[in-house]
């Protein structure tokens, strides 16, 4: 593999600013941290300066105003849908060493494999019988998980159907390859190309990610979605695994990266991921950048407001409870149903799940359907939608949409629509109620241009065979 770096490769983090940011920026100055959310509430992101004087801002007053704008904001530009997901474990076969991971290399308490072809079809049409529609495929980094095999991955996965079952989008976090292997991926019809630093403070990531492993190469890691971009992905995650580092800095410099994409290529990324820190087989990891639950909530919060117009992906390692309450500071999508063992969909049921299997422990164990029902109650709207990719808006275009807060109007009726064929077709009877209440309650707030022809959709969806309607 080429390691060389894309047009753009430099490094665009400076720890030194960043850190004189979070020392010097006033500490709860209320006139300008209020005028900086009025600023984020016009859908504009915020500049670096900004963004720290949002998260020096701690005192109580303050931290329930960020709260309560990125609420508001959520809803502005995305309404109150929840875009569902799960995660496939293709094989955790890696020959990184990162301390913090119970796939790394060293870890001899680690059970590793490869799902097989057949292997793969019976985990996705367990999957599509519970009723996902959208998958991201998660590979170690191994010299067997090749661009060439990735792809082949993708496209045998979108082949699978049962019943009414399809996935229609899938999204892939892997290790990031060279411009050519970027463009093999992409040219298999994938979504979102996750690749997450990690941690941006250079130091500790040398610490973490022993210097003689591939992924200990820095800049080729923060390089990876410029070359990505370059060789035709469009549609990027970035994230940051939180508990390595200070997390200010950590949200400073997820900011940072946005603000870079956005300037070279007119694309910010897709979507921001803000994993934490969860206990695994195996793993070194120190706990004094350990995030409580509380500045957890605010660095979602402060995200959100920093970069108005980005999806926000919080994960089934959180608990039920915390996902019940950050949920609402402005996450626009989450798994559902997720098992991260390889093979977990067909082995292991509703099992504990077994730690030398795994990367991570999850929080969340509750089925699809539990956690549909728990979004209903909160007055949300789970969607499986997947039209922006299939129709073609993304990267620059969904940013036409997203940046204004316009993609909301596409969201709410494939939101709706999307929830009709889960209620339909693998809702239990409770689950099924309550959705169809909710539907009609939401009806008033799709585009009077396009709600007639979304309630005959609808209805086809509910008395007839008919299903995929999407704008």
């Amino acid at each position: 593999m080429d390691r060389s770096l894309s047009k753009n490769g430099v490094n665009f983090i400076d720890d030194s600013r960043i850190h004189q940011l979070i020392e010097g920026t006033p500490v709860n100055d209320y006139e300008r941290v209020r005028e900086v959310i009025r600023k984020s509430m016009g859908m504009n992101a915020l500049s670096l300066e900004e963004t720290a004087l949002l998260i020096n801002a701690t005192s109580p007053e303050l931290v329930e105003e960020i709260f309560n704008a990125a609420r508001e904001l959520k809803q502005k530009v995305y309404g109150n849908r929840i875009v569902l997901f799960a995660p496939l474990y293709i094989g955790n076969e890696c020959i990184n060493d990162c301390k913090y991971c119970g796939f790394r290399r060293s870890n001899k308490e680690a059970i590793r494999r490869t799902l097989s072809s057949e292997e793969i079809v019976a985990q996705i049409t367990a999957l599509e019988d519970q009723g996902h529609k959208r998958l991201i495929l998660v590979f170690g980094e191994h010299p067997s998980y090749t661009p060439e095999y990735i792809a082949d991955v993708v496209r045998s996965v979108y082949k699978v159907t049962s019943g009414h079952g399809a996935i229609r989008r899938i999204n892939v976090n892997a290790a990031p390859f060279d411009s050519a292997g970027f463009k093999t991926i992409h040219d298999a019809g994938i979504g979102t190309y996750q690749v997450f630093q990690e941690t941006y403070h250079l130091e500790t990531y040398h610490k973490y990610h022993p210097i003689h492993t591939l992924k200990g190469d820095f800049m080729f890691r923060l390089d990876s979605l410029s070359r990505a971009f370059e060789s035709g992905v469009d549609d990027m995650g970035i994230g940051a695994l939180f508990g390595l580092y200070d997390w200010r800095f950590e949200v400073l410099s997820l900011v940072t990266h946005a603000k870079f994409l956005q300037e070279r290529y007119n694309v910010g990324p897709h979507t921001i991921s803000f994993p934490r820190i969860q206990p695994a087989s195996g793993i070194d990891v120190a706990d004094k950048w350990i995030v409580s639950d509380h500045d957890f909530k605010r660095l979602v919060a402060i995200l959100r407001l920093a970069v108005p117009y980005t999806g926000m992906i919080l994960t089934a390692r959180e608990s039920e409870e915390i996902r019940k309450d950050i949920i609402s500071f402005g996450v626009s999508q989450i798994d559902a149903g997720s098992r991260i063992e390889i093979g977990g969909y067909t082995e292991y049921g509703d099992a504990q799940q077994v730690i030398q299997r795994e990367q991570f422990t999850l929080g969340d164990m509750r089925s699809l359907d539990e956690v549909i029902r728990q979004l209903l109650e909160d007055g949300q709207v789970p969607s499986f939608c997947t039209s922006c990719y299939r129709v073609g808006r993304t990267g620059e275009h969904f940013m036409e949409f997203a940046i204004p807060g316009f993609i909301k109007r596409f969201c709410t009726p494939n939101a709706l629509m999307t929830l009709m064929e889960y209620l339909m077709d693998y809702a239990t009877p409770e689950t099924r109620r309550v959705g169809k209440e909710l539907i009609k309650k939401e009806l008033h707030k799709v585009d009077p241009k396009m709600r007639e022809q979304v309630i005959d959709n609808l209805l086809k969806i509910e008395n007839s065979d008919e299903r995929d309607f999407y704008y």
